[in-house]
């Protein structure tokens, strides 16, 4: 009988260190689950504000070129300004003042230009690595799901949540029951 008793416990110590090992398990997924959120969470924070500063730089560069092209009518690119407008403001300046002026104009023009394109290439680019990282981090999130599901149903001891909550935490109430043959005596 005292073989019995022994065998018991040796299995209750054994049941025991289980559960030990599987609730240590799915604290260490719940902590890395709570770790990808949180690094999720950063980045997605990090690529809105960049998102959101190079819309900011577009928009600015675009109101500088409509502020050049409405003091310059004839900077449009397929402007409406005409050739009188036009031949009065290089009236007004010397024919070297207003040549050097205009190509000055026209290479700031350009540059603004070159400088949004760069901008909005630059927001693409960013936007795609945004989806990337996006997906990267919530299929290592649904890994890490995946793993405290497999942690908890072999905690229980099933696949399911069959197991009530009382069982999971007391291994003692998934013993088998004592035959009356071989109570203690």
């Amino acid at each position: 009988m005292t073989h019995d008793v022994k065998q018991w416990l040796d299995e209750i110590k054994a049941l025991q260190q289980q559960l030990a090992e599987r609730e240590a398990e799915r604290e260490a997924a719940h902590t890395s689950a709570e770790h990808w959120r949180e690094l999720y969470n950063k980045e997605a924070q990090q690529r809105r504000t960049e998102a959101k500063l190079a819309q900011q730089t577009i928009e600015s560069l675009k109101a500088t070129i409509q502020r050049l092209q409405e003091g310059f009518p004839h900077l449009k690119p397929g402007g409406t300004g005409t050739g009188d407008t036009l031949a009065q403001q290089m009236e007004q300046l010397a024919a070297d003042e207003a040549k050097a002026k205009l190509v000055e104009l026209f290479r700031e023009r350009d540059l603004v230009l070159q400088e949004v394109a760069r901008l909005a290439d630059a927001l693409k680019v960013e936007q795609a690595a945004h989806i990337q990282t996006r997906e990267s981090l919530t299929t290592a999130l649904g890994d890490t799901m995946d793993r405290l599901k497999a942690a908890r149903a072999a905690l229980t001891g099933t696949d399911g949540p069959a197991a009530t909550a009382a069982e999971a935490k007391n291994p003692l109430l998934m013993l088998p029951p004592i035959n009356s043959d071989q109570s203690p005596a």
